[in-house]
């Protein structure tokens, strides 16, 4: 059983302060981190929480599962190692071409 807790549906309005109130109640909060937008500031309605050992994140995951907070049931289960991204920008040539601007050659009138 990890440590590292993955907590769903969250209200948009929930703050890293705030989450880790709601898991202190099953043991020792290592961190709690509310993912944010980076351009809005808006909670993007997940986040990540350690707990101290994997028997505190047993209980919490029990215990805050399926809870009703600011209205939304809260999803928390384990969570999984980020999966590798592939691509980048979505295609083009190694020198970060790939389309945009301007046509070469021919004239238009």
């Amino acid at each position: 059983m990890e440590n590292k807790l993955y907590v769903g549906n969250l209200s948009y309005s929930m703050r890293d302060d705030t989450l880790q109130r709601h898991f202190e109640a099953f043991g020792h909060v290592s961190s709690a981190k509310v993912m944010m937008e980076r351009d809005t500031g808006r909670s993007k309605g997940f986040g990540f929480v350690e707990m101290g050992s994997p028997a505190e994140a047993q209980a919490a995951i029990q215990g805050l599962s399926g809870k009703e907070i600011d209205g939304r049931a809260m999803t928390v289960n384990v969570a999984r190692p980020m999966e590798p991204r592939s691509g980048g920008f979505g295609g083009g040539d190694r020198r970060g071409g790939g389309g945009g601007g301007y046509r070469s050659g021919g004239n238009r009138y």
